[in-house]
């Protein structure tokens, strides 16, 4: 049986290993698949491993050997499931395995909107603490969480995470979400529209998929709702927010700063609106990315794999 990696640089940039997958069949392995690659790389497998390389169904129509596809991530929008399913390829995905990650790096985020702790060290670094007449030397304004409140857009596995920090650190939580699950048990949560969220929220930190309805859900309008005073926060998709009308935002004060992880295009070209924006943190998609949620992902995609192998898949999208 072949199976073939398309993309596994991103999992495995050599600090883990393939051999479990190794032990379900012939696996042939690429770090990255251009786009005129896939079908010369993709021929004769049965089975296709993928991240962010494409499989539309003009690929998946010249493939005739090929019976699934396993997604490296739990957003799976990188395959035309449609045409997969008309196909009778079984597609999967990988749940759960970020949620521990997502919620740190979201609040790193947070924290260092509310330290400014780089920003304080290197001017320590630059010799101004040491220039100052007294023992407490700082910079930027300092925030404190306590008492304020947590808005999510989408109430996920992450969602729900980020809320149990949030409640760690004395915050309230107000949720918007399709599917509102009880959360009785949460004293400091209650369930809100998104336009309440935004209105309301001290922190707005962003937790959904990306939807035809949620594409661009974060605009000028919808910021333009939020409290001048609040940070936004995005360690879901990039295209969730436009960009333009954040750059905007932020340099004329209509919302105080931005913690994102995720852009709606990656890598970004360089003239990216938000590389020039007030008090904006970007990181390079690596919420995800932790050494042990990376474990976890190969396990659970192997499981997968072994499942369909064995007749009983697990974890199937389409």
């Amino acid at each position: 049986m072949k199976i073939v990696v398309l993309d596994g640089y991103t999992l495995n940039s050599g600090d883990l290993s393939w051999d479990k997958l190794s032990c379900l069949g012939e696996v042939v392995l690429h770090d990255r698949t251009p786009e005129d690659k896939i079908m010369e790389r993709s021929m004769q497998a049965e089975i296709l491993i993928t991240n962010k390389t494409p499989l539309n169904e003009e690929i998946l129509n010249r493939l005739p050997d090929l019976k699934y596809i396993g997604v490296l991530a739990t957003g799976y929008n990188i395959v035309d499931t449609a045409a997969a399913k008309r196909r009778n390829i079984i597609v999967t995905n990988v749940p759960s395995y970020s949620t521990l990650s997502v919620a740190q790096l979201t609040f790193a985020l947070l924290l260092e909107l509310c330290h400014h702790v780089q920003r304080h060290s290197d001017s320590v670094m630059e010799g101004k603490w040491a220039g100052s007449t007294d023992f407490s030397f700082r910079d930027f304004p300092l925030i404190e969480l306590s008492g304020k409140t947590l808005g999510t857009i989408g109430f996920g596995n992450i969602g729900k995470k980020v809320a149990d920090i949030a409640t760690v650190f004395g915050m309230n939580i107000i949720a918007a979400s399709k599917h509102q699950t009880d959360q009785s048990i949460r004293k400091n949560f209650r369930w809100a529209e998104i336009n309440e969220v935004l209105e309301q929220s001290d922190v707005v930190s962003i937790h959904c998929p990306l939807l035809p309805e949620t594409k661009g859900l974060i605009n000028a309008d919808s910021l333009k709702r939020m409290k001048r005073s609040a940070f936004l926060l995005n360690t879901s998709r990039g295209p969730v927010v436009v960009e333009h009308d954040l750059a905007d935002a932020l340099n004329n004060g209509i919302i105080a700063g931005a913690g994102i992880d995720v852009l709606s295009t990656e890598p970004p070209a360089r003239d990216n609106p938000l590389f020039k924006a007030k008090n904006c943190i970007i990181t390079p998609h690596i919420a995800w990315a932790t050494k042990e949620a990376r474990i976890r992902l190969m396990d659970i995609a192997v499981n997968n794999v072994a499942a369909y192998i064995e007749g009983k898949p697990i974890n199937v999208v389409s």
